[in-house]
């Protein structure tokens, strides 16, 4: 049976480990000074190297060769017994699939036991953030006084997931994502050793698609090397991984840039007619337009466009603003995500270009001569409160003259100015419409939305009024968190998706159990004003003399307090 690359060119020393050079540096000063931890954490993404360091530093603490600096020398008895899997005294645990306390506690009972060929017991536990909260604190003992001929290693994708009580007693190493450059040349090494015939383009657009993780970087060289008969080109790549060539994404951008929609949707669909995956095209717009974006800020261009683009790119991220750049970079970054449980695969990628190339001011369910949403809340109108003199029982005073009761130095206020009425705006839709489309628009909702769909599940579409659709809600506080703006939004983008038409969307309130809707908040009632007095009126009646009241009364008894007159 053949060995997979990514097993076959494992790094054997610390010197082949690509790309993180920090750690190396670390484990090697340790070794070096007899420093070493009793606890290690390796943190980082998948594929950049991990547990191939655990095992390199489980050969270099147990290596015979008398010179530090040679560990590991793969040459002794226990850096072969590694290497070829047979040594007792390294052991390897996926928390994965063990993950009970269980587990743990048998652990415990086998670290006491010294180690029976090497000097020490390296304990490597991938995937440690599995583990139950159970088993961590069952764990946690161990970490804490560990015996000395033993040594953890914990390895983990999510370091987050991991209790600070066991975090505290690891020294931590952080693994980086492998660098590009340094990706491509180890392709290009264990392609040469391979026999295969490789692209550089090629080995360049593997590793643009690897991400960062050396091992998927490796398993996918193996698996086009299958593919293509040991002949690894640019087409091989792309159809293997679906992706759209470099024409379709330049091409889309220039119809982005004129904002030509029916010209990038054309672009769209072609691609997908020819095989190309939605989701690999969309992250192909991103990291072109963001390679755009760069260049536009002034940036050098990307190491990873080809020379022959190059002239292309510059001249196409001059004709975008690094805003519109910006906005379509999240956009077809999120149509990327979408484009996962779509029923429509290559529908996120639609919206996604359609939404970049309109104007910012139609992108949104407003449209250009359509009015703009309503606030949030409509204002009541105002109590009328009686004026002092009024409340006195004085006579309102004519226009003029100053009321008597009214200060001697008035304040001039402005006469009130009337704008002219305005047309009241007339919808696009009507209410059976939105009916018909109301439990669609529910469903689109749990997709973006789980508790908005929830909220929307208790109301209900009452009226079109004022170009606006009011929908009403038995309890104020489902209006009220609907109403708010992120879910206004999302409601309104919805019912426009569904009707193809612009949605403006009103939050209001049943009134009691007839089913009617009240659109304005109940309003505050206004303080009743309290009559004012003339200096000269004598108060109606007088206040009862301190010694008659029962609190002073209380207090002279009990406390022995003194009533002082003035």
């Amino acid at each position: 049976m053949a060995q997979a690359l990514y097993r076959k060119w494992r790094p054997q020393t610390f010197d082949e480990v690509v790309g993180q050079e920090h750690v190396v540096r670390t484990l090697r000063n340790a070794l070096l000074s007899g420093r070493v931890h009793h606890a290690y954490l390796f943190a980082g993404p998948r594929g950049t190297g991990k547990t191939t360091t655990a095992r390199l530093l489980a050969k270099a603490v147990n290596c015979l060769d008398p010179e530090p600096a040679n560990r590991p020398c793969n040459q002794c008895a226990i850096c072969r017994a590694i290497n070829e899997g047979r040594l007792m005294d390294l052991i390897e645990i996926d928390a994965a699939s063990n993950t009970s306390v269980e587990d743990v506690r048998e652990l415990r009972e086998r670290v006491g036991y010294r180690p029976s060929e090497a000097r020490y017991k390296v304990y490597i536990i991938d995937e440690v953030h599995m583990l139950s909260t159970a088993a961590f604190n069952a764990l946690l003992k161990t970490l804490e006084e560990p015996p000395s001929h033993a040594i953890f290693v914990l390895a983990t994708t999510e370091p987050h997931r991991i209790p600070a009580t066991v975090l505290s007693r690891c020294q931590r190493l952080d693994f980086r994502r492998v660098p590009l450059a340094d990706m491509v040349a180890r392709l290009r090494r264990v392609a040469e050793q391979e026999g295969i015939q490789a692209e550089e383009d090629a080995l360049s657009l593997i590793a643009r698609h690897a991400t960062g993780s050396m091992r998927d970087a490796e398993s996918l060289l193996d698996q086009l090397a299958a593919y293509t008969d040991r002949v690894v080109t640019v087409e091989a790549v792309r159809t293997a991984l679906g992706t759209g060539d470099e024409g379709a994404v330049l091409a889309l951008t220039d119809a982005l840039a004129a904002r030509d929609v029916g010209r990038g949707l054309a672009v769209i669909n072609e691609a997908a007619d020819r095989g190309a995956d939605p989701r690999q095209f969309a992250r192909q717009m991103t990291d072109h337009l963001r390679a755009l974006m760069l260049i536009r800020l002034g940036a050098p261009v990307p190491l990873y466009i080809p020379d022959s683009l190059r002239p292309t790119v510059q001249s196409q991220a001059a004709r975008f603003t690094p805003r519109q750049l910006a906005r379509a970079v999240r956009l077809f970054g999120q149509a990327a995500s979408d484009a996962r449980a779509a029923w429509q695969p290559q529908l996120p990628l639609e919206l996604a270009f359609m939404e970049a190339a309109l104007p910012e001011e139609e992108a949104g369910p407003t449209r250009a001569g359509q009015p703009e949403p309503s606030p949030r809340r409509e204002p009541t109108a105002p109590s009328p409160v009686p004026s002092p003199a009024r409340a006195a029982g004085h006579p309102a005073a004519p226009p003029g003259r100053p009321s008597p009761a009214a200060s001697p130095t008035p304040t001039p206020t402005a006469p009130p100015v009337r704008e002219p009425p305005h047309p009241e705006p007339v919808a696009e839709f009507s209410l059976e419409e939105v009916n018909r489309q109301w439990n669609d628009m529910l469903r689109l909702l749990r997709s973006v939305n789980h508790s908005l769909e929830a909220l929307m599940r208790s109301g209900r579409p009452v009226s079109v009024e004022g170009g606006a659709l009011l929908i009403g809600f038995p309890y104020a506080f489902h209006r009220d968190k609907v109403d708010e703006e992120a879910n206004r939004r999302a409601v309104e983008d919805a019912l426009t998706q569904l009707l193809s038409r612009p949605v403006r969307v009103r939050c209001v309130l049943l009134a009691g159990s007839s089913g009617k809707p009240s659109a304005r908040p109940a309003p505050a009632r206004a303080p009743t004003p309290q009559p004012r007095t003339p200096p000269s009126a004598p108060p109606s009646s007088p206040p009862p003399p301190a010694s008659e009241d029962g609190l002073v009364q209380a207090a002279v008894e009990k406390l022995g307090a003194r009533v002082k007159t003035n």
